[in-house]
């Protein structure tokens, strides 16, 4: 169970591990009620693991090379037996050769950044679904909202950061359509993530399998495409070739970091097809580096109702 005290494990990376960088990937959101930065600098995340929900807090010890992480729950052993692969110890970057100065320079800068998995494939579908095609404040807001209304409290320690567990399959698969429309989650978006929630044993098997056959799984899925494969891919599996083709800013960064113009996906896959199988790894190289589009001009705003059902969104209660 973990109790207060929790298990403990310390864990020496073979590389400088730039731990907050690539446990932040598992993050949705500054409001992301899974996730939270104390003041001393540790990074707590939980997750809903196959022995059952888990809290981890994890803090890098840099002059001893090592990091330290302490977890709660009925999961926690697993959690802390993941705790490696989290962190980016199964990215295997060999054979990673940058094709473009760009590229080259963020990789100087940040060759020690590594992809990590959580090895959980509804924890990183959910959000995923929720993230579809609409603003990330709109995204971030509904998912928060899902997390608390649906999930749990988190265990750990009494002192510690206030956070939820993410709801389980089974959970997501019985909230009714009125209250998908009070997250402010539209009828396509909820569809899909019924439809994924009814088969998450099978999907979560996924883990380990060929990136292809991870895609072919995930998009067997009505209402899952190529960008929700992709962002699900890279967070719990891994996979360093995962790109995100089909999303409003990414396509266009790459092209403007590495061509100074911007380009549509036809054009990013043409750039990025000499890095295969590490095409995922340039955009998120590039974003560490700063180096996106200009931003001009208003934000995309969140819609103010629903499309398809034309009712206006209320605020979730607390």
């Amino acid at each position: 169970m973990g109790g207060q005290v929790g298990e403990e494990r310390v864990w020496r990376p073979g590389w400088a591990c730039p731990v907050a960088t690539v446990l932040r990937q598992q993050r949705h959101g500054a409001g992301d009620p899974t996730y939270a930065i104390t003041s001393d600098g540790a990074h707590w995340r939980t997750f809903r693991t196959p022995l059952g929900p888990a809290t981890v807090r994890v803090r890098a010890r840099p002059a001893a090379g090592e990091v330290v992480a302490r977890a709660w729950g009925d999961g926690a052993a697993w959690l802390l037996d993941a705790l490696p692969g989290l962190l980016g110890a199964d990215d295997d970057v060999a054979g990673f050769v940058p094709h473009h100065p760009q590229v080259a320079e963020a990789w100087r800068r940040f060759g020690a950044w590594r992809l990590g998995r959580s090895g959980l494939v509804m924890d990183a579908l959910v959000p995923a679904v929720i993230e579809q095609k609409v603003t990330g404040q709109e995204a971030f807001r509904g998912y928060a909202a899902l997390v608390r209304r649906h999930g749990e409290p988190a265990p750990g320690p009494t002192d510690g950061p206030r956070l939820h567990v993410a709801p389980t399959a089974a959970a997501v698969a019985a909230v009714p359509s009125w209250e998908w429309l009070a997250l402010h989650i539209d009828p396509a978006r909820s569809r899909t993530l019924v439809t994924a929630a009814r088969v998450a044993d099978g999907l979560e098997r996924s883990t380990g399998l060929p990136s292809a056959e991870v895609d072919r799984r995930l998009r067997s899925v009505r209402g899952i495409g190529v960008w929700t494969s992709a962002e699900v891919r890279r967070r719990a599996h891994g996979d360093a070739d995962a790109v995100s083709f089909g999303d409003y800013h990414v396509a266009k960064d790459v092209g403007w970091a590495l061509t100074g113009t911007p380009v549509d996906d036809d054009g990013m896959a043409e750039l990025l097809e000499p890095y295969r199988p590490h095409r995922g790894r340039v955009p998120e190289l590039l974003a560490m580096a700063g180096l996106h589009r200009p931003r001009h001009g208003a934000r995309m705003a969140p819609r103010a109702h629903l499309p398809a059902t034309g009712r206006a969104w209320r605020r979730p209660a607390p």
